[in-house]
């Protein structure tokens, strides 16, 4: 089956910093479902030009496999956005994440510079990263059907809602629900943010978990480390897979002796069950695509 946006599988989005060449390299390796060429608010000052030549011959050169590529830009207004776009659309990675977009307007002046400079077939993404761009996220989401993917900054909204970072993300839950209910009412991927601490493992492999089942698509990773972790979280268990199974053909075999429901497992189950696990089978089988593949 071939992977369309819609289902493709983002449990893991690894950011990859564009001024590390041998990390460019490594990351045709790793076990991301997708990596995030990044240009970015990591690369220091200096480096951001290299960045871009570094992340263009990447792109010219070097397979990825089935692994999606994205390409994260700077902002538009900054001394380097512009550029960005021009010399990586003509390359045509899987998607161009856009940073700091808080409104519908942001994001269509990004695609229009997109499309200008030859990006016209390239799908987007989108940061939520502030207070703002979170309440705007229903008008974001709208926007355009070239949006594919909204990735959650949490580490700057944490900083800009002067919250405090706890096991339980008591201060994050509103606005991840929020943006998972704008993703999930257009039809976009909705991808949760980093885990800055690198050796709380534990509360990283909690935060995964929660994401899952809030309803996020997968995590968004700063270290190679943490892939197994999100992977694991956001890969559907041998009991699920035939869990989905028995709820396809129960109701199916209810539904041809005239009964519209049936229980399975002890739980009723109606069509919108039955909707979730066929959506669940089809992303089990891309996910074990992918993975052959690497």
């Amino acid at each position: 089956m071939a992977i369309t946006d819609s289902y493709r599988p983002r449990r893991s989005m690894l950011y990859v910093p564009g001024c590390n060449k041998r990390y460019l390299n490594k990351a045709r390796e790793l076990r991301a479902d997708t990596v995030i060429l990044d240009l970015g608010d990591p690369i220091l000052l200096d480096a951001k030009e290299q960045s871009r030549l570094n992340v263009a011959e990447m792109l010219k050169d070097t397979d990825y496999g089935k692994r999606e590529v994205v390409v994260r830009v700077n902002d538009l207004d900054s001394p380097w956005g512009e550029e960005d776009i021009k010399v990586i659309a003509p390359l045509s990675p899987d998607a161009i994440l856009f940073p700091n977009i808080e409104s519908k307007e942001d994001i269509l002046e990004c695609i229009k510079y997109l499309d200008d400079a030859g990006g016209k077939d390239i799908p987007v993404m989108v940061m939520i990263e502030s207070p703002l761009a979170v309440l705007n996220a229903k008008e974001i989401a709208s926007a355009s059907d070239r949006i594919i993917c909204m990735i959650l900054a949490t580490s700057d909204l944490i900083s800009q809602m002067y919250a405090r970072t706890t096991q339980n993300r008591i201060a994050l839950t509103t606005s991840l629900s929020l943006v998972i209910l704008a993703a999930r009412a257009y039809g976009k991927s909705v991808i949760d943010g980093i885990h800055s601490n690198l050796k709380d493992t534990a509360s990283f492999e909690y935060a995964c978990r929660m994401g899952r089942d809030m309803g996020f698509d997968g995590k968004s990773l700063v270290h190679p480390d943490q892939l197994a972790y999100a992977n694991d979280a956001y890969t559907p268990k041998p009991k699920e897979i035939e869990q989905a199974k028995a709820i396809i053909n129960g109701l199916a075999e209810a539904n041809a002796s005239g009964r519209g429901t049936v229980v399975v497992d002890d739980k009723l189950v109606e069509h919108h069950h039955v909707t979730a696990a066929k959506r669940l089978l089809v992303q089990f089988e891309m996910m074990t695509e992918l993975e052959e593949s690497i």
